[in-house]
Order: C-alpha cells, then sequence, then structure tokens
C-alpha cells in the first residue's frame, strides 16, 4: 500500500490505450471522491538515453539507495530549519519552498525536467553521477554551516548560563563590585562564598572557626537569589587552602573570583561578540537552508523521476507517460482502488516482467541469479514511487 503521506508517480506505457488518460484519469478520481480535481497533475519529460539492460538492471538495485539517501538529506535540512525557526509552522512554511513556489505547486504546477541543468543527451549513468555529486554537495555544506553554528551557539549558550545561573555558578562580574572587596594586600584577601539559604546560621556561626587566620566579623552578603547567599569574608593568604577544604566539608561553596575590572570588561565584550557571532551565522544558516531545501527537493524529484524512469523501461519499454497525485489522507485507499480497476489492462504485462527480464538476460542462470532481488519484487500493474511529504 503506498503511504499516505506521499506524492504518488506514476508511470504507464504511451500507447493507444493511454489515448486521453490525465483527462480519462481525473475524472474517475474526482467521480470517486478520491482525489480533488487540482491534485492530479501530467509529469512531461524527455526521452532518457536507456543505455543497456545491463546498465537498467544496475540502477534498478543502486537508485533505491541513493533515493533514501538524498530523502535523509533533505529531511535533515527541514528539521535545520525548523530549530532555526522553533517550530514555527508559519515560517516553516515560507522557508521550505522549491523556486519561490510551495512543494505541491512545483510539483503540480507543470513540472518539467531542467534540462539546461540535467541535459538528456547525457547517459543515464553520468545523469545519475551528477545528481548524487550534487545532493553531497549539498550534504557537505550543511554540515559544515550547521556545525559552526552550533558551535557559536554552544559558546553562547555556556555565557549566558554564566549571566544567568544561581550564585553558586552564575559569573559574578555583575553581581560584585570593587567596594566588596579589600584593597590590594601582601597578606590578606577577600574570597565570595555561596552559601545555601538554609545553612546561613550556620555559616554565621562558623566561618570564623574555620581556619585559624579568618579576620573576624569580616562576614558580608553581597548578593542572594531564591537558593544562594554569597557572603564576603577576610582571611590571610597562608590558610586559603584550608579556608576552602573546611568550606567543602560544610557544603559552603568557594567562588573561585579575583575582581579586575580589565577582566570584567573583557568578559563584556566576548559576549556581545558571542552573540553576534551566533546571529550572523544563524542569519547565513537560515540563507543557505532555505536556498539548499529548493535545490534539493529538486534533486530528489528528478532522481525519482530517473527511477521511474528506468523502472518503467524495464517493465514496458519505450516510451513512458508519467503522471503525479497526491492523494488525499483519508482517501488513498480509494485513489488506489481507482488506479487498479483502471490499470487492469496492463495486468498482462505486468505480471510477466519477470519472464522478460530472464528471457532479456540471455537465459544465463548465473545472470537471473544476479537480477533476482529485481525479479522477486512485488508489482502493481503500473509503476509507483512516493515523494514523501517531509516538510
Amino acid at each position: 500500500m503506498p503511504s499516505e503521506q506521499a506524492t504518488w508517480l506514476i508511470s504507464v506505457p504511451d500507447d493507444s490505450d493511454a489515448i486521453g488518460l490525465p483527462q480519462n484519469l481525473v475524472s474517475k478520481l474526482v467521480q470517486a471522491r478520491a482525489v480533488p480535481r487540482e491534485n492530479v497533475a501530467s509529469f512531461e519529460i524527455p526521452g532518457l538515453k536507456t543505455g543497456t539492460l545491463d546498465l537498467l538492471i544496475t540502477l534498478s538495485e543502486e537508485l533505491p539507495k541513493h533515493d533514501h539517501s538524498f530523502t535523509q538529506i533533505t529531511a535533515k535540512i527541514v528539521e535545520t530549519l525548523r530549530n532555526l525557526l522553533s517550530n514555527d509552522s508559519t515560517r516553516l512554511t515560507q522557508h521550505t519552498r522549491v523556486d519561490e513556489r510551495t512543494v505541491d505547486e512545483y510539483l503540480l504546477g507543470g513540472w518539467k525536467w531542467n534540462t539546461g541543468k540535467y541535459p538528456v543527451n547525457r547517459g543515464l549513468r553520468e545523469l545519475v553521477d551528477g545528481l548524487v555529486k550534487e545532493m553531497n554537495s549539498i550534504d557537505n555544506v550543511m554540515k559544515a554551516k550547521l556545525n559552526a553554528y552550533n558551535l557559536a551557539k554552544g559558546s553562547l549558550v555556556q555565557m549566558q548560563r554564566k549571566k544567568t545561573g544561581n550564585l553558586a555558578v552564575r559569573s559574578l562580574a555583575e553581581v560584585v563590585g570593587k567596594d566588596d572587596f579589600i584593597p590590594e594586600s601582601e597578606y590578606m584577601e577577600s574570597l565570595m562564598v555561596a552559601v545555601p539559604k538554609n545553612s546561613v546560621k550556620d555559616w554565621e556561626s562558623k566561618y570564623e572557626r574555620l581556619a585559624s587566620m579568618v579576620v573576624p566579623r569580616s562576614s558580608r552578603k553581597v548578593a542572594e537569589d531564591d537558593d544562594y547567599v554569597l557572603f564576603a569574608v577576610v582571611v590571610f593568604k597562608k590558610v586559603h587552602d584550608e579556608f576552602a577544604q573546611k568550606l567543602r566539608e560544610n557544603k559552603f561553596i568557594l567562588r573561585d573570583f579575583t575582581y579586575s575590572p580589565t577582566a570584567i570588561q573583557k568578559a563584556t565584550e566576548d559576549f556581545a561578540v558571542a552573540e553576534t557571532t551566533e546571529r550572523e551565522l544563524w542569519t547565513e544558516l537560515l540563507r543557505i537552508a532555505r536556498t539548499n531545501f529548493s535545490e534539493a527537493f529538486q534533486v530528489l524529484v528528478h532522481l525519482k523521476i530517473v527511477r521511474l524512469f528506468v523502472e518503467s523501461v524495464l517493465r514496458y519499454g519505450l516510451p513512458a507517460q508519467f503522471i503525479g497525485i497526491v492523494p488525499d489522507e483519508k482517501s488513498s485507499k480509494k485513489s488506489l482502488q481507482v488506479l487498479t480497476e483502471h490499470f487492469k489492462y496492463l495486468a498482462n504485462r505486468s505480471n510477466s516482467a519477470k519472464t522478460k527480464t530472464v528471457a532479456s538476460a540471455g537465459g544465463s542462470e548465473e545472470l537471473a541469479a544476479e537480477y533476482q532481488s529485481l525479479m522477486e519484487q512485488e508489482f502493481l500493474d503500473f509503476v509507483i514511487f512516493e515523494v514523501p511529504w517531509i516538510v
């Protein structure tokens, strides 16, 4: 059963039985209330070079892997856009456009093969290799830009945490001032200690005895938040390590901070630079992701058409007519029923596909075994592939 969350690309032989096919099919689908009229469109592509049977079989085995990879890469771009836009569906729709059109408009608004970018005089192998190279290039650019942005954002988030955490972890640069420290001294120093609020009385009764050379009555509250109270206390430098050890034993937190106007100014400037860098890289990544979504989706659809073409030639020979269908989510089963009934005249040709493949392989058992996975595929009476709704 084809997916309900996808655009269906269908191929059938372009012979006398297909005269007026698009119009007849649309009428049947609309009458069955399976698909709105605007959700059915014809695909016209130029004849591609088929090459040898061996090439077609090889591509038939290879293209599903590329198809999966291309879909994943395109989906990752959408996910990047979704994260950049804070999961805003309206803005996401504005940024997931293909040549400034919605995905549906691109697929159903008179889709044509891009002959300028993918000349039809190239062989299928060259076309496929070109599509793979282009998609890999898009993926590499996205990875590089996303990594650069994540590093910048990670650095900014770390700085923000230091500015917004509680007094046990946040930077004290914007909390304390010059007056909270004694003048520079050869023997004494001011230390900052974060004390849990429920331990303030314990601190006040103990701090003078935590080490042998703590200046009496030097404890002074500097700041407080919901969890901690920050105290400044003066001790002799020679007992610094002893005092720090006693603080840990009593679950008081010594903040390693030295007041320096120069360092504070540098930290402020570094934060401003980090904010600017993150915003610039966000803007650049958004622009590139939007552009690359358009490019990647077009590459994906062209690969789908190549895959559709290869499978059609293997099953029916040339030429082939291409039709794209978008099923309504609640009536995809009905759509499939209409399609199956409409194309039942192809049953004999579809059922003989395996026989044709073996015969074309020259009757070689070894060659037939090589193509076993292809011959074991379950066929509908028409060729169908899906463009998943990844937006």
